[in-house]
């Protein structure tokens, strides 16, 4: 099939999208510009059909020699006009203060997101996910907390003039055990701005700074906080498959806790194959 080339011009196929969008009466469903680029540790508000692979590399902590790390592959997947299910499966290598490593499946995820609110015209969308992790790394090996954990949060997405954006989420968790992982609460806020070649149709960056803080609701609790500049880049011509990396850097108590460097890829499979889409 030839290639239509210039044969339209951006107010006409502007003016198509918005034709083919009418088409769909059900408000239910959020609109494709709310789908805002993914932080490495800030969840998106809007539900997706996703496979990423996420790896975090750091400095043993607590005077360990060698570098740990968490490797996950998540899959989500979205049913309905609201809904989304997750599940994650992490491979952790930890090591001990004689340098001694020890690798293993770690504690496994299981999330349900939920579209609460969703709105094109002010760009903004806002969801709640529920999270169950299941004890599955062993925790005498360092690979996991050794009980069950709950989660609940709210994730809001804002969608700004100049495909600038801010993404947000608080929520708490507590394990069965209290002793192994009391409560604790957490707010997560990723702000930036994508940058499009061509029109739109050709590769995008995103540079993102997120401010991470985690709190232990425990007699003389500390609150951890961390920056983490980043950047997301397309690597397919469909937008469909994307990378990340950045570096999470501690604020608070920066010599006891090491900063890690994050990377991430991800394919939207619901646009495409994995080797289609690339030219």
């Amino acid at each position: 099939m030839p290639a239509f080339g210039d044969l339209l011009t951006g107010d006409q196929i502007t003016s198509l999208v918005r034709y083919i969008r009418g088409l769909c009466q059900d408000r239910a469903w959020a609109v494709g510009e709310l789908n805002l680029p993914r932080p490495l540790v800030t969840e998106k508000a809007f539900p997706e059909n996703e496979t990423i692979l996420t790896s975090n590399i750091g400095r043993a902590a607590q005077g360990g020699r060698g570098h740990d790390s968490v490797t996950a592959l998540q899959y989500e997947r979205r049913f309905g006009a609201t809904n989304q299910i997750e599940i994650l499966v992490p491979f952790a290598v930890a090591h001990d203060q004689s340098g001694t490593a020890q690798r293993g499946v770690g504690d496994a995820e299981f999330g349900l997101k939920h579209v609460l609110f969703s709105n094109p015209r002010s760009g903004s969308i806002v969801s709640a996910l529920g999270v169950v992790t299941l004890p599955a790394g062993n925790s005498d090996k360092g690979l996991g907390t050794g009980t069950t954990i709950f989660e609940a949060n709210v994730t809001f997405g804002q969608l700004f003039p100049g495909s600038a954006f801010l993404q947000g989420q608080g929520g708490l968790e507590q394990g069965a055990n209290r002793d192994l992982a009391p409560r604790a609460g957490f707010i997560r806020l990723a702000g930036g701005k994508s940058f499009s070649a061509d029109g739109g149709l050709g590769r995008m960056w995103s540079p993102m700074l997120e401010l991470i803080a985690n709190h232990d609701f425990v007699t003389d609790g500390s609150t951890d906080v961390d920056l983490v500049p980043e950047i997301q880049v397309t690597l397919s011509q469909r937008q469909h498959v994307r990378a990340l990396v950045g570096v999470q850097l501690p604020v608070t108590d920066h010599r006891e806790r090491p900063k890690q460097v994050g990377f991430y890829l991800l394919w939207d499979w619901f646009d495409g194959s994995l080797f289609g889409g690339w030219r």
